[in-house]
């Protein structure tokens, strides 16, 4: 029987280790006395903090499994992954329900991150919207919900993810304003590339194309939704063409599309976003640093 590894929380970090002990060393059960079964645990590798993400292995026997209440999904091999969206709590509860009956719980610490905050002593303006703005918004947002349901069939997520294009990073995850009378702005949902028009855009990771825009939306323009497996996609937001389209099948450095400005965009970039579930993660996570980038001087960005 393989035996359960116990679970370290090192900084927010998860690590694992498993330490062999010998033979010699192994307790021997007293006369008459059953031995006890060994404990079974919630394995994770992985940040645990805002923006961040872990995977583990669900113990055997699991029929169920739960994060903060919300339902996660284990692939056949009992792998799963978690996200923890930009503003989590504190604290959430990882819980799996085994075919005997019995539950096994583990509180996991998600530690706050330093997200790039800037404070203005200006009033924030109202949103402005009309008639003709909520009547061409409503199909669009309908589009983006049904397709972030589809949960296609993809090992994507397991993958180290790249970079979708190549240029300045002009916007981080999670950047937010706070104006006059401590009144929040939107924070930014994604990393914004500066590539130059027209330049390449390709797929992170394997996935499969659940939204190509056929025209621009409102506010994304021509977007482009790939979801990469077990509740984790990708959107890619104001480009100037898309050269997939719903269906396909599309592997890691696969060419998807081109950089643009289509939308809400003040100049040519790319938007790219990550959802694990309902939970917004920062690219920078699956992706790393974009090489020779000092994010220090990265403006905030209002969306």
């Amino acid at each position: 029987m393989k035996r359960a590894i116990p679970l370290l929380l090192l900084g927010g970090c998860v690590a694992v280790s498993d330490p062999q002990p010998a033979p010699s060393l192994a307790p021997v059960p007293k006369a008459g006395v059953a031995p006890t079964s060994p404990p079974v645990f919630l394995e994770l590798s992985g940040k645990l903090e805002q923006g961040g993400v872990a995977y583990g292995t669900a113990p055997a026997g699991t029929v169920s499994l739960t994060l903060g209440g919300a339902a996660v999904p284990v692939s056949r091999d009992g792998r799963f992954m978690l996200g923890f969206d930009r503003d989590a709590p504190a604290s959430m509860m990882l819980e799996a329900k085994l075919a005997d009956g019995s539950v096994v719980k583990r509180e996991l610490a998600v530690l706050p991150h330093a997200w790039a905050i800037q404070r203005v002593d200006v009033p924030k303006r109202p949103g402005v919207t009309n008639e003709q703005f909520e009547k061409l918004r409503a199909p669009e947002v309908a589009q983006i919900v049904a397709a972030r349901a589809v949960n296609a069939e993809s090992d994507g997520w397991r993958e180290r993810f790249a970079w979708p294009a190549k240029g300045r990073i002009s916007g981080v995850f999670g950047s937010q304003r706070i104006y006059r009378g401590n009144e929040f702005g939107a924070y930014h949902s994604g990393v914004d590339i500066a590539g130059g028009a027209g330049a390449p855009v390709t797929a992170p990771a394997d996935g499969v194309v659940v939204l190509a825009a056929q025209k621009p939306f409102t506010l994304e323009g021509n977007l482009l939704i790939v979801d990469h497996g077990m509740g984790l996609n990708s959107a890619f937001l104001h480009l100037s063409r898309i050269d997939v389209k719903v269906g396909d099948h599309v592997r890691k450095g696969q060419l998807l599309g081109a950089i643009g400005a289509t939308g809400r965009a003040t100049g040519p970039h790319l938007h790219w976003a990550l959802k694990w579930r309902a939970a917004r993660i920062d690219p920078m996570v699956l992706a790393g640093p974009m090489p020779g980038q000092d994010l220090s001087k990265v403006p905030v960005v209002v969306d």
